[in-house]
């Protein structure tokens, strides 16, 4: 069974000496003294000695800042009212004055609710059940008491104040701890760094595709008005050529009518007797013959290389052309 030393007396923990040990403050470990203040992590403290830390902490005196907790190392961010911006605690102030009055109305004598003394909090020897442990051995790294120096294990080691060595270890917890939170904060401005990197990434991406569907839709466009312009160049000529053949094969019909009329005349002229009349009459049977020129037909003017566009075409890629090589390629 544990057991608790008040004074020279060992008794059994009672209830009274549980409340008072969760009535105490974690900075200076008596019970808390009014106005008491509550953090965000629900932990309490005397706003007195809260105040003294953050001051320690903060020797410029500025407003608000960031304020951490002394049992579990919760940063509390403060506004500018500082430690005094903290909200009270006003239920355990009421029972802090319940349980003085409990201890007023119980009496000196009463062993079940005295308060205990200040030293009945220090951890005393196991070698030596009187005496505290005041000292630390750097030697064997543990904490010890005097007489354990002077008359005990440690007699030959090198030891230094306990407090001395709770004070340099406590900073350079402290120190380390806010390292470790320097460096989160690092990662974490890296990580948002990355992210802010990858929507850029995404939107510049997203504005190059679209400018490259934009260049190839503007492509598209010339290559079309293009092409509509060469096929009106083909139908014109396609329907001057188509009208003049028509022309001239009306001409030809004409003419084939001419030559049948021109045919009876000279069956005619066969008939006649006279040498005079016969050839007045061949003469007249005669036909001019107008024909097309030789590939009046033919439309192969119209032939249209594309091999060199479709090789520029083809080595099309992101960046700037070089105005000399592409010269040498239409060259």
């Amino acid at each position: 069974m544990d057991v608790q030393r008040t004074g020279t007396m060992v008794r059994p923990p009672s209830p009274m000496d549980s409340l008072e040990k969760q009535l105490s403050c974690p900075i200076c470990l008596e019970m808390f003294t009014k106005p008491v203040v509550i953090l965000p992590c629900q932990h309490n403290l005397c706003r007195t000695c809260a105040s003294d830390l953050y001051d320690s902490r903060n020797p410029y005196r500025f407003s608000g800042g960031v304020f951490r907790c002394p049992t579990c190392r919760f940063e509390v961010v403060l506004d500018r009212h500082g430690v005094h911006g903290l909200q009270r605690n006003l239920l355990v102030e009421n029972i802090i004055d319940i349980y003085k009055q409990q201890q007023e109305g119980s009496g000196s004598g009463s062993t079940e609710t005295t308060l205990k003394p200040k030293e009945s909090k220090e951890p005393m020897c196991q070698e030596h059940e009187d005496e505290r442990i005041n000292i630390y051995c750097k030697t064997c790294q543990v904490p010890t008491c005097s007489m354990c120096k002077v008359f005990g294990q440690h007699k030959d080691c090198e030891v230094a104040p306990l407090a001395n060595v709770y004070q340099t270890q406590k900073g350079e917890l402290s120190n380390a701890i806010d390292t470790l939170v320097a460096s989160n904060g690092r990662l974490q401005a890296l990580l948002n760094q990355m992210e802010d990197a990858c929507r850029a990434v995404q939107e510049n991406a997203q504005c190059a595709k679209q400018g490259l569907a934009e260049s190839f839709d503007l492509l598209y466009a010339v290559l079309e008005e293009r092409k509509t312009i060469l096929l009106e160049q083909i139908g014109k000529e396609q329907d001057e050529k188509v009208a003049a053949l028509r022309a001239l094969a009306q001409r030809y019909g004409e003419r084939l009518q001419a030559s049948s009329e021109l045919t009876d005349s000279a069956v005619r002229a066969l008939e006649q007797s006279g040498a005079a009349e016969f050839l007045l009459d061949a003469a007249k049977s005669s036909l001019g013959e107008e024909r097309p020129e030789p590939g009046f037909e033919k439309m192969d003017h119209f032939t249209l290389s594309t091999e060199h566009v479709e090789a520029v075409l083809a080595k099309m890629a992101f960046g700037v052309c070089d105005e000399e090589e592409f010269e040498d390629e239409e060259m």
